[in-house]
């Protein structure tokens, strides 16, 4: 594929995103019960938790020197320079606001099985496809950005209990994932030039989707028998 074409086959995913969800719409509608966010915070930990190993795993297989230095930054990103820093705490601080015990979050006693396998999946997925493959599932970077800054505007206006310090994981990560979705697609870009690497790339983006769209359905259903 040129260049052109296949930038637009990964964009045209965007549909597939779990913003489209029936869940967040019912998020950004104000419709969630304190118990739900509360479901939805917990389990969501356990995908935040894990992103630094996919993101190790990812630096593992991957020859090229410059890009390792690149990708190094989402570990520290997530995990911080020291405890108490990062995205990861900033999570966290995010679980507490909706009323979830420190503890009961770590201990991870609320996730649900069906998040459990799709992010394991994800996590085995960048251990064991070609790096480039892994690197290609995170584009969904490319279309979060806009949501995270809908949904901070959103849960501001529709949940009188949660305040804007308390969503510093998003009003943090909105500029910071914007410019690695345009960091992931320059690699992608750049180091998948075959017609066959083209094409795994993409479904390795639609893999991504499917993990984020079952974890939302599987947090849908575990809210609903809370």
């Amino acid at each position: 594929m040129t260049e052109q074409t296949f930038v637009a086959e990964l964009k045209g995913l965007s549909h597939r995103y779990w913003g489209a969800h029936p869940f967040h719409h019912r998020m950004h509608a104000g419709e969630l019960t304190e118990r739900e966010l509360r479901v939805w915070a917990a389990n969501r930990w356990y995908y935040q938790r894990m992103l630094p190993q996919k993101d190790a795993a990812i630096i593992s297989n991957c020859p090229l020197p410059e890009v390792r230095r690149q990708w190094l930054d989402r570990i520290v990103y997530h995990d911080g320079r020291a405890a108490g820093e990062g995205g990861a705490e900033r999570w966290l601080r995010l679980c507490s606001a909706v009323g979830l015990d420190r503890g009961e979050v770590l201990d991870e006693r609320h996730v649900a099985p069906g998040v459990r396998f799709a992010v394991d999946a994800y996590v085995n997925f960048a251990r064991t496809k070609p790096w480039t493959e892994a690197v290609a599932s995170g584009l969904t970077e490319m279309f979060s950005g806009h949501l995270m800054r809908r949904r901070v505007g959103d849960m501001l206006a529709r949940y009188e209990w949660i305040r804007s310090e308390d969503l510093a994981y998003f009003t943090n990560r909105i500029d910071t994932v914007s410019g690695e979705g345009e960091e992931t697609l320059a690699i992608v870009v750049a180091h998948c030039g075959t017609r066959e690497q083209q094409e795994a790339a993409v479904a390795a983006l639609s893999f991504k989707c499917d993990v984020l769209w079952s974890m939302l359905t599987a947090i849908e259903h575990a809210a609903a028998k809370a």
